[in-house]
């Protein structure tokens, strides 16, 4: 069960789970607090660890809001866009056919009907989006889950505010930020490992900590690489 908690202005996600020790946790991109503490914990004694550490809570928000933004896209000719972690330039191209994307070493070409909004164009790219990470993940989710010895249900993709990807340990499925196509591949399938990583251990444990240092020594740098990229604005 979890429940949320109001601090000096700050929300914190509070649960209690079996696990041995208080796991604080402020997530990217958005900076939202989760606090896990083991089962018995009586909540004023969590609620009283939250508040000694409220200024390292705002420490982690003031380091993820400086992060850089994206300015909001407009979709119009030789703006950047980024795939990959390679920045292309918008060239737009209006006629009377079907929408679609195509892409060259230096641009990310769309073809629209004459008319179309900024809406429209960011829908059609966005689908474009999903294709390339659909021709990607299901390689690497097929190689991690042999690696890790877990078995995953399935997967899904979309936008997502607060997260690069999320698992639900019941289901046995996984969700992955659209905008980590924007990114480095080798990030995405760090996203992809830390999830299926959950199958094994539910929470951020020392032992889910344990996993990712076997499997994937380099997480912690994946991790720190990826916080600090460009955000979606």
């Amino acid at each position: 069960m979890t429940e949320e908690i109001e601090l000096a202005g700050i929300t914190i996600s509070m649960a209690f789970k079996a696990i041995k020790n208080v796991h604080l946790t402020v997530h990217p991109p958005d900076g939202q607090v989760s606090l896990v503490a083991p089962l018995g914990t009586r909540p004023d004694v969590a609620r009283a660890y939250a508040i000694s550490r409220l200024g390292w809570i705002r420490q982690q928000q003031a380091a993820l809001g400086a992060q850089a933004r994206e300015t909001p896209r407009q979709y119009v000719e030789r703006e950047s866009h980024y795939l990959w972690g390679r920045r292309y330039l918008l060239q737009v191209v209006e006629a009377e056919s079907k929408p679609f994307v195509a892409l060259d070493h230096k641009r990310i070409t769309l073809h629209m009907r004459p008319g179309s909004d900024a809406a429209k164009r960011a829908e059609v790219l966005h689908d474009w989006h999903k294709s390339l990470l659909h021709a990607v993940v299901p390689g690497l989710i097929d190689t991690w889950q042999r690696r890790l010895g877990v078995q995953v249900s399935g997967y899904f993709l979309q936008r997502m505010k607060t997260q690069w990807g999320s698992c639900n340990t019941v289901l046995g499925n996984i969700r992955l930020n659209t905008e980590l196509v924007k990114k480095p591949k080798d990030l995405l399938e760090y996203v992809i490992v830390h999830e299926l990583a959950h199958l094994q251990e539910p929470t951020h444990s020392e032992r889910f900590a344990a996993l990712l240092d076997l499997h994937y020594p380099t997480w912690k740098e994946a991790r720190a690489e990826l916080n600090a990229l460009p955000l979606a604005s």
